[in-house]
């Protein structure tokens, strides 16, 4: 199933370039001039000595705090970017080329809740390593570093409702839970893939934008074009990545979309067989703990 995922995100992702850019051109034309905007600001005298103000030593607290600023304009913007994508990916919406309201909203407060939620998954894994730790330092080490991980598996999981809120289908937490059943390890390992895939792809970004000089003549225009042009492409290949990935998610729990996704039926059927024998399993260990329990219960 990890394949299957994997490689319906990537075909996903390759297909609908355009689409991003069409999507999302009045956002990338407002990165562009909030970044432009605060690169100016930051730019010291002689330059900057790395490709973007993002990137650069903190040389004072406020210019920290400003920078701070930034990325959080940048990220709602970003959210804005997926939503639009992702829209139009699934119902062919074509919203108002910028948009900022209850809906965006709903997206980024299911970001936070899931950023939690991956956090706090962190701390019972940690107890549990460190009691494993004092019987067998080896089990306690692998546990450590695999929670990581765990976590993430714990987050895709209920990652579903990012696309559900930018459609507004009122997906609940546990619903998408019990609808990702099956799929759990799919999804991380897949999510796994794409932020190396998102990161590799920044790298190269930076270093296209860091050979430039070579290429374009050295001039304090180019420099704060090139510092506001590498946070504006990050946020595309974020966005591209990780809306594709979770838009994918979303059609293998919600058959309406599998073919606008290009999910084949033989995808979703495989999707379903993995949820059904995740809960047939789930249904053995309850019926196992209750049968236990009554045993337990007849004992003198």
């Amino acid at each position: 199933m990890f394949i299957t995922v994997l490689e319906r995100s990537l075909s996903l992702a390759q297909h609908n370039i355009g689409t991003l850019l069409r999507t999302g051109w009045a956002y990338i034309l407002l990165l562009v001039a909030l970044n432009f905007a605060i690169g100016g600001t930051l730019m010291p005298e002689s330059g900057f000595t790395t490709v973007s103000y993002m990137t650069e030593p903190v040389a004072a607290a406020d210019e920290g705090a400003l920078r701070a600023l930034a990325a959080v304009a940048n990220l709602l913007v970003g959210f804005s970017i997926a939503i639009a994508y992702v829209r139009r990916i699934l119902i062919d919406a074509r919203d108002f080329p910028l948009t900022f309201g209850g809906r965006t909203v709903r997206v980024i407060l299911n970001q936070i809740v899931l950023t939690l939620i991956g956090l706090l998954s962190l701390v019972p894994l940690a107890i549990v390593a460190l009691l494993l730790a004092a019987v067998t330092a080896g089990a306690g080490l692998l546990l450590f570093v695999l929670a990581p991980f765990i976590a993430l598996m714990v987050v895709q999981r209920f990652s579903v409702i990012l696309p559900a809120a930018a459609l507004d289908d009122p997906l609940t937490l546990r619903e998408s839970w019990r609808a990702t059943s099956g799929l759990g390890w799919a999804m991380a390992f897949s999510a796994l893939i794409m932020s190396l895939l998102a990161g590799f792809l920044v790298f190269v970004w930076m270093l296209l934008l860091g050979i430039s000089d070579g290429i374009v003549p050295a001039s304090a225009l180019w420099q704060q074009i090139r510092s506001a042009i590498f946070p504006m492409g990050t946020m595309l290949i974020l966005v591209w990545a990780f809306a594709s990935l979770h838009a994918t998610f979303y059609g293998l729990i919600r058959d309406r979309f599998a073919a606008r996704l290009g999910l084949r039926p033989a995808d979703y059927t495989q999707a379903e067989d993995h949820r059904t024998a995740a809960r047939a399993r789930a249904r053995r260990a309850v019926d196992g703990v209750r049968r236990l329990r009554r045993r337990n219960a007849d004992r003198p």
